[in-house]
C-alpha cells in the first residue's frame, strides 16, 4: 500500500482477466459452445450500444440495421463453424461471414427488443436461431441449408417469409450439394455416418415449395421492403438453394441496400447499388426471398 491506496492494479486486473478465461473455459466444458474472453466482450458492447441509442424503444428492424452496421469493417471469414470434435455453438465477432453475420445482428436485435442483454442470453438466442428447433443434437442439427433456415425460423416465430405477398413465384429446390460433395466440410469427413442424415434432410427440404422474386422483378418491389428485412439470394448452382444472404437497409434517397458480408478477402459493408442493381450484375443469382424479423 501507498497513501492507504493499492499498488497492484496491475495484478487485480490479471485476476479478473485469469477468472473471466477460467469462467470461459467452465462454461464451454458444461454446455457446447466455443469463443473468446473478446467475443463476450464485444456481444456486451453491443448491447451498450444498444443503449445509448436508445434501440429497445425502435422497431426490430431498425435495431437490426443499427447492429449490423456496428459490424462495418470486420472481416469476412468463411468456415467459422466448422470445428473437430462435438457441434458446439460457435461465436466469433472477429470474423463474420454472409450467413454468421445476419444471425448475429438478428440474435443481437432480437436480445435488445426482449430487454435480455446479458452474455448468456445472446448465447441461448444464437443457438434458437441457428439450430433445428433450437437444439444442438451433432453437426445435422444445424440448419445448414438457407431455404431450412427459413423454414425452422419462421416455424418458430423469428422470422416470417414474405415473399410470397410481394408477388413471389413458385420455386423448388433439388439440394444435394452437401451429400454429394462430403470432402467439402470437414465434420462429414471425419463422421461419415451423418452423410444419409443430411441426404435425408436435403430430401425433405426439396419437397417443399418456397417462392422467389426474380432479379428482374426486384426493381418493382423495392419500395415494398422494409429496413431490417433479410435478404436471401436464391442460386442456379446445382445442388444448392442460397448463395448469399444480407440485411436490407433503406439509405437516405430512398432505395434499398445490402448490409452484408460479400466474400473472402473484404469486409462486413453496405453495397454500392441498390438492390435491384446488386442483384443484376451477379450471375449466378437468379431471384431473392424477404423475409421480416418479427
Amino acid at each position: 500500500m501507498e497513501n492507504g491506496k493499492w499498488k497492484g492494479g496491475g495484478f487485480f486486473k490479471f485476476l479478473k482477466s485469469f477468472f473471466l478465461s477460467f469462467f470461459i473455459l467452465i462454461s464451454s466444458a458444461a454446455f457446447p459452445q466455443i469463443y473468446t474472453e473478446k467475443d463476450s466482450e464485444t456481444c456486451i458492447s453491443k448491447f451498450q450500444l444498444a443503449v445509448q441509442k436508445s434501440l429497445s424503444q425502435k422497431p426490430i428492424g431498425e435495431i437490426i440495421t443499427e447492429i449490423g452496421k456496428s459490424f462495418i469493417g470486420t472481416n469476412y471469414r468463411a468456415s467459422t463453424l466448422e470445428k473437430e470434435g462435438d457441434e458446439q455453438l460457435v461465436i466469433n465477432f472477429s470474423g463474420l461471414d454472409c450467413t454468421t453475420f445476419l444471425e448475429t445482428s438478428l440474435a443481437l436485435a432480437r436480445c435488445v427488443k426482449s430487454g435480455k442483454t446479458s452474455f448468456e442470453d445472446y448465447q441461448k438466442e444464437l443457438t434458437g436461431i441457428r439450430y433445428r428447433d433450437g437444439i444442438i443434437d451433432k453437426y445435422p442439427s444445424r440448419l445448414h441449408y438457407f431455404s431450412d433456415w427459413i423454414f425452422d425460423n419462421e416455424k418458430k416465430g423469428i422470422v416470417k417469409n414474405i415473399t410470397r405477398d410481394l408477388g413471389g413465384e413458385p420455386v423448388k429446390f433439388e439440394l444435394n450439394f452437401m451429400s454429394t460433395h462430403p470432402q467439402n466440410y470437414l465434420q462429414l469427413k471425419e463422421n461419415p455416418e451423418f452423410i444419409p442424415i443430411i441426404k435425408k434432410q436435403e430430401e425433405e427440404i426439396s419437397k417443399r415449395e418456397y417462392f422467389y422474386i426474380p432479379k428482374e422483378k426486384a426493381a418493382g418491389i423495392e419500395d415494398k421492403i422494409d429496413n431490417g428485412d433479410l435478404l436471401a439470394f436464391v442460386t442456379n448452382i446445382k445442388g444448392l438453394d442460397i448463395s448469399h444472404t444480407g440485411i436490407a437497409l433503406k439509405k437516405g434517397d430512398g432505395r434499398i441496400y445490402l448490409l452484408h458480408a460479400p466474400s473472402e478477402g473484404t469486409k462486413v459493408q453496405i453495397s454500392q447499388n441498390p438492390l435491384a442493381e446488386y442483384i443484376a450484375k451477379v450471375k449466378r443469382n437468379i431471384g431473392l426471398i424477404i423475409l421480416r424479423p418479427d
